[in-house]
């Protein structure tokens, strides 16, 4: 039975994608709540500002109707009039309510007479008017007085554009008119946006009616905002007034927040404030990009996700380890039965070795005493390099260590110079145990009449890569006694030059020259190989499971 790798990963992304649409879905929801609620909530501040502008409309209206029945207007009147509202309780958010009379040509001067007489010091009409206008309409009143209205006494409103556009259009209306955003006189040059409205005062005159002035109040459009707010509370919008497009920053009136948010959600209405359309912005943060409830939802379905995915994994995993299992052990008996007959093969090599230098050792000696001490050493020699073979798990056995094995007893003593140089080079097995019967036979050889049997002999022994696939080794001996040019062929050089040769599959050079011996071996250098049908296992299913779990059992089958 298969068990796919992808399942844990499908489950994950199933229940992942169960809990995104989730959370969507709530997002979604939620969304098209907030926005019911912020159009909801620039419904009710626009109803707050309009109720705002119109009660102070009709103060300006009540007013208009009082100081037309008046003929002249003083002082005192109005001061009374204005107190009788009541605007520290019930009229907050601007600043007050004026009067400005109509002031034709030639009669400033008797304007200029009449404030300083109501207020006891010069409030002369300014800027002095030029001609271009038909009259000027001077700040007369503005009360509650102090300090911040006295700034605006005198001051012909009819001289800018803006108020004197709102003027016209109230007295064509004879109907409160806002005008567009202005900076009032009372602030004293601090550039703080704000409005007026106006409403015309006429009185009889032969023919109709002639206007006489006009009652205003002024407004800091901030303050306006702010109090207007107070009838809705803006709680966590942010509102903005705007005098035309929004898209103009000179255009903003008012505004209860520092910096727009570009992430946040804006809801928009026109207001009419006195026959003035200004424009309002209502703003609420985005919020982030979940909600709380989306965010839970979807962290918690990602979490199931991720422990179904995990559940499942180990069960699939468990069942592949099963199945691996079972058939790493049905492969067991084979591979027991394939390393048995390599372990036979291999120890009848090695007796076949120890059988022929036996009967090589018999026929060269003279005595038994001689028979036994070349024997000892040769197999010494052979259970030296089995050793390095055992080490290295009968795999590649580096040169430099088979030579140091057989030259380790000679190298303690200071009689002599040895040196041992090469590159690593590694040498498969059979070579290694070819190299290392060569090395002993010449080390023996050397001790007993070459250069290691003297005090000031010289042994250098040296290998350099070939080619890739054969490395050369060179034994030279130096000042050591001469060597005899009449000597007999021993069971060294036999060994030497026909079983090691055989073996090397190349021929050994073995000259005995008069100023030491000197031997050359070219040995094959083959690349190390798996055994075929170990290696065959770990591809098969087997290699599926846990490699750390496939080593300790095959150490506790004595692999």
């Amino acid at each position: 039975m298969k068990f796919p790798r992808a399942l844990p990963i499908g489950i994950f992304l199933l229940i992942s994608a169960i809990a995104l649409l989730s959370a969507f879905a709530i997002e979604r929801g939620e969304a098209q709540r907030a926005s019911t609620q912020l159009t909801a909530r620039t419904d009710a501040i626009a109803s707050a500002l309009e109720r705002r502008a119109n009660a102070s409309s009709a103060y300006l209206r009540a007013g208009a109707a009082l100081l037309s029945t008046l003929g002249d207007i003083p002082e005192a009147e109005f001061r009374r009039f204005v107190s009788e509202l009541r605007l520290d309780s019930d009229f907050r958010g601007n600043d007050g309510i004026g009067w400005a009379m109509v002031v034709r040509p030639g009669e400033e001067d008797e304007f200029d007479a009449l404030m300083e007489r109501d207020y006891a010091m010069p409030h002369p009409l300014y800027p002095r008017p030029t001609g271009s206008q038909p009259f000027a309409v001077p700040v007369t009143y503005l009360h509650p007085q102090n300090d911040r209205s006295r700034r605006a006494l005198g001051y012909d409103m009819y001289s800018e554009p803006a108020r004197r556009s709102a003027m016209i259009e109230a007295a064509v209306s004879a109907s409160p008119t806002a005008s567009d955003g202005v900076v009032l006189q009372q602030e004293g040059g601090i550039e703080a946006p704000g409005f007026l409205i106006y409403m015309p005062v006429y009185t009889p005159a032969p023919g109709g009616r002639a206007l006489q002035g006009y009652i205003y109040s002024p407004f800091n459009a901030d303050q306006f905002l702010h109090t207007a707010l107070e009838l809705e509370e803006a709680g966590q919008f942010g509102v903005q007034l705007f005098d035309g497009d929004r898209a103009s920053p000179g255009n903003l009136l008012a505004s209860t927040i520092a910096d727009e948010n570009p992430d946040a959600h804006f809801s928009r209405r026109e207001v009419t404030i006195a026959n003035n359309t200004w424009l309002l912005v209502v703003s609420r943060s985005g919020g982030g990009l979940l909600s709380g409830l989306a965010f839970a939802t979807l962290m918690f379905g990602l979490l199931v996700a991720s422990l179904l995915a995990v559940v499942v994994r180990l069960l699939t995993q468990q069942a592949e380890e099963d199945e691996a299992t079972l058939a790493w052990y049905s492969e067991q008996a084979s591979i027991r039965n394939s390393l048995t007959r390599e372990l036979n093969h291999r120890v009848k090599n090695t007796l076949a070795n120890v059988l022929s230098i036996i009967s090589l050792t018999r026929r060269r000696s003279e005595d038994l005493e001689s028979f036994a001490d070349s024997l000892t050493g040769r197999i010494r020699a052979l259970s030296a390099t089995h050793d390095l073979l055992t080490q290295s798990d009968w795999g590649a056995t580096p040169v430099g260590a088979v030579v140091e094995a057989e030259l380790l007893p000679y190298a303690t003593s200071g009689d002599h110079t040895l040196v041992i140089e090469g590159e690593a080079v590694n040498l498969a097995p059979n070579e290694a145990l070819s190299l290392g019967l060569a090395v002993h036979e010449l080390a023996t050889n050397a001790a007993k009449y070459g250069a290691l049997s003297v005090p000031d002999g010289n042994l250098k022994v040296t290998w350099e890569l070939v080619s890739e696939e054969l490395v050369r080794i060179e034994w030279l001996e130096r000042g050591g006694p001469p060597v005899k040019q009449d000597r007999g062929r021993g069971f060294g050089t036999d060994l030497i030059q026909r079983i090691v040769a055989h073996e090397l599959s190349n021929p050994v050079e073995l000259s005995f020259e008069p100023e030491g011996v000197r031997c050359v071996m070219c040995v094959p250098i083959r690349r190390p190989r798996e055994f075929a049908l170990r290696a065959g296992a770990l591809t098969s299913k087997g290699k599926r499971m846990r490699r750390g779990r496939i080593a300790s059992r095959l150490e506790a089958e004595g692999q």
